[in-house]
């Protein structure tokens, strides 16, 4: 079986969707939404068609926070996909209360309705003849990589996963792995800020033994740049290995009209600003530059 897709920019993107869904506003009835831990919270809906046929990891929406007594969010807010299904019509979102606009979100009780707007956005490359794949998360952003991690596990590939956490109390393994496929699969690695082995002098090195220790054939990250510099030096004695990013960015519109999303590429020594939420949120590790010099 074979299952990588081909890229969405023909110098600089990552992989795309198989089909194209159609993006949509879709009215969802929330079926349950409760504290994951102190810092996060999960949220399954029921939308008004079948999403988990046509969202695909990686993706993300963009959903329509309530407004409340105390808080008034103005533009929807960008999620990426914790899960889809079982059932077609279900979706899930893992987040973290950091603004207005999640702060509003943490209120809805179940049985609420909510707006959401999607799917958006590129997704990952998986190639189901691959052996072995490395998930390098840290905080929320595992939550764009979990469905990716199903994917993977179903497919029967060995995964290396690699949590970074400010505090055990903050590490979420089996929120992240979540089934039994992929814990039986999984040879997880812990590091936290709490006790000084997630800094980036104790991780690197960490990080290249694991590579060297087995062959990979691709590795994943999300969210915190750190991480993404960290692997991008990693990555320059293995050429080989796929490695992809799903980029978190301040977005207004999600849809590639308003530009507030841009971020900087180097596509084959074309520097490119690309749009988090229209080229993305997916992009090869490679390509980020990660320090823009605007003199």
């Amino acid at each position: 079986m074979h299952d990588s897709h081909a890229p969405h920019n023909a110098t600089c993107g990552a992989a795309t969707a198989p089909t194209v869904a159609t993006v949509a506003t879709h009215r969802c009835r929330v079926l349950s939404h409760r504290a994951v831990n102190a810092r996060y919270r999960y949220l399954r809906l029921q939308a008004d068609a079948p999403v988990a046929l046509t969202t695909r990891p990686g993706q993300f929406y963009q959903l329509k926070c309530p407004v409340t007594d105390s808080e008034a969010p103005f533009l929807l807010r960008p999620m990426s996909v914790y899960g889809t299904g079982p059932e077609p019509d279900t979706i899930e979102f893992l987040y973290n209360v950091t603004g207005v606009g999640t702060r509003a979100l943490a209120t809805l009780p179940e049985g609420a309705s909510l707006d959401i707007v999607g799917p958006l956005g590129n997704t990952f490359t998986l190639d189901t003849r691959w052996k072995r794949v490395m998930f390098v998360a840290r905080g929320v952003g595992l939550a764009t990589m979990a469905p990716l991690v199903q994917h993977a596990a179903a497919a029967g590939l060995q995964l290396t996963v690699v949590m970074s956490a400010r505090s055990e109390a903050d590490l979420m393994r089996d929120e992240f792995l979540r089934s039994p496929e992929a814990r039986a699969l999984a040879d997880v690695h812990c590091v936290f800020d709490s006790d000084g082995s997630s800094a980036v002098d104790a991780l690197g090195p960490r990080v290249r033994a694991l590579l060297d220790a087995a062959p990979h054939d691709a590795v994943y990250t999300c969210g915190s740049h750190r991480l993404l510099m960290l692997l991008q030096r990693v990555l320059e004695s293995h050429p080989h290995i796929t490695a992809e990013v799903a980029m978190e960015q301040r977005m207004a519109c999600g849809m590639g009209v308003c530009l507030s999303c841009v971020r900087l590429f180097d596509c084959n020594g074309d520097k490119q600003f690309l749009r988090v939420c229209r080229e993305g949120p997916v992009f090869p590790i490679r390509n980020v530059v990660g320090e823009v010099d605007f003199g």
